[in-house]
C-alpha cells in the first residue's frame, strides 16, 4: 500500500509519521509530500531516509490513502483531486467537516459513516475528538440534553509559532507574536477567529462538529474556548444534562470499559487527568465525574488529551485502519 502525507514536515505530519511508525504501518511506501519550502528535505523514517517531495508529484505516484495536514486552502485545492485518482483522503483540516456528503469520523464512535460514498473523510477539530469519545457511550445509555463546555487548550494546538512564543516568552528573548497578547503566566480565552455574535469559531465547530458526529441536530451546546500556557495537550470541563437520570457509579464504569478511554477518577489519592501526563499518548483521560446537584440528571466530568495525537494523528491513523480492516485498502 502507498500512504502519502501531505503536510508532512508539519508538527501534526511528523505525529502522523510517528503513529504510522508505532502501529507498524513503516512497512507501506510512506510518500511525504509538503510545501515548495520544504521540498527536497529529508525525513528519517524507522531508519531509512525519504526525500520531501510537491503535492502534485505526491499525486502522480498514485497513493492509496493520503492523509492531509496543511491546512484547509491546501485541502481544498487538492483534497478532491488526489480522491478523483482513486485515492482515499483523511483530512485534518476544516475544510471538509460541515460538508454534507464527506463523513466526519472518530472510529471509536462513528466509523459505520465511512460508507464509500465518499473518498475523503474529514478529521474533527482536536478538541471535539476527545469530548465525543467520552460522551459517546453515555449519549447511547442515557441521551444527552445540554452541553456546558469549557476548554483549556495547549499552544500546541496553534502550530510550532505559537510553542516559539511560548517558550521565548519564558526564556525573556525577542518573541515574534502569534496571540494578541502574552501566554506565558496568562489565559486568552479566544480561539480561532471571532464570529459577529461573539463566539469564536473553535467555539461554533465544538457545537456543529458534535452534533454531526453524534448524529443529533437537537443536541444545545454552548461553549467557551481558552488558550493556555501549556504543551502537554488540551482539557475540557463539560457539564452534561441527560434526558434519564443515570448512577454515577454506572457512569465510571460504562466509561471505564469503552474503546480509547482511560478513566483516571480517584481523587482521595488526587488521581485525575491532566495535560502533563496526556503527552505522546493516544487514549482519552475522563476524571472529576461527579453529579451536579443544582440541575437534574446532569454531571461534571474532566477530560484530557494529546491534542497531536488523538486528537489529530492518531484519530486519522485510526482512520486509516479502519479502512484496511474493512477491505477498502489493502
Amino acid at each position: 500500500m502507498k500512504i502519502a502525507i501531505v503536510g508532512a514536515t508539519g508538527l501534526v505530519g511528523t505525529k502522523i509519521l510517528k503513529v504510522l511508525e508505532e502501529n507498524g504501518h513503516n512497512k507501506h511506501e510512506i510518500i511525504l509530500a509538503a510545501s515548495e519550502k520544504s521540498i527536497g528535505k529529508k525525513l528519517i523514517i524507522a531508519g531509512k531516509e525519504i526525500d520531501v517531495i510537491s503535492i502534485s508529484d505526491a499525486v502522480d505516484k498514485k497513493p492509496d490513502v493520503a492523509i492531509f495536514s496543511a491546512g484547509s486552502t491546501v485541502s481544498k485545492q487538492w483534497a478532491q483531486i488526489f480522491a478523483n485518482n482513486g485515492c482515499w483522503v483523511i483530512d485534518n483540516s476544516s475544510a471538509w467537516r460541515m460538508d454534507e456528503n464527506i463523513p466526519l469520523v472518530v472510529p471509536e464512535v462513528n466509523p459505520h459513516h465511512i460508507d464509500g460514498t465518499s473518498k475523503i473523510i474529514a478529521n474533527p477539530n482536536c478538541s471535539t475528538i476527545q469530548m465525543v469519545v467520552a460522551l459517546a457511550p453515555l449519549h447511547k445509555a442515557y441521551r444527552i440534553k445540554r452541553l456546558v463546555i469549557s476548554t483549556y487548550q495547549s499552544v500546541t494546538g496553534t502550530g510550532v509559532k505559537a510553542v516559539k512564543q511560548l517558550m521565548d516568552e519564558r526564556a525573556g528573548v525577542e518573541v515574534e507574536k502569534v496571540y494578541p497578547h502574552p501566554i506565558d503566566l496568562n489565559l486568552i480565552p479566544h480561539g480561532g477567529d471571532f464570529m459577529e455574535d461573539g463566539y469564536t469559531s473553535e467555539e461554533v465547530k465544538l457545537v456543529n462538529e458534535t452534533r454531526k458526529i453524534l448524529g443529533d441536530n437537537s443536541l444545545a451546546i454552548t461553549a467557551t474556548v481558552v488558550r493556555v500556557p501549556v504543551v502537554g495537550g488540551h482539557s475540557e470541563s463539560v457539564n452534561v444534562e441527560f434526558y434519564n437520570d443515570f448512577d454515577i457509579q454506572d457512569v465510571k464504569h460504562l466509561l471505564g470499559n469503552s474503546k480509547g478511554i482511560e478513566l483516571q477518577d480517584n481523587p482521595s489519592t488526587f488521581e485525575y487527568p491532566m495535560p502533563l501526563f496526556s503527552k505522546d499518548k493516544n487514549e482519552v483521560f475522563v476524571g472529576r465525574i461527579r453529579r451536579d446537584f443544582s440541575q437534574a440528571n446532569t454531571l461534571n466530568m474532566w477530560i484530557v488529551a494529546d491534542n497531536l495525537r488523538k486528537g489529530a494523528a492518531t484519530n486519522a491513523v485510526q482512520i486509516l485502519e479502519s479502512l484496511m480492516e474493512n477491505g477498502k485498502v489493502k
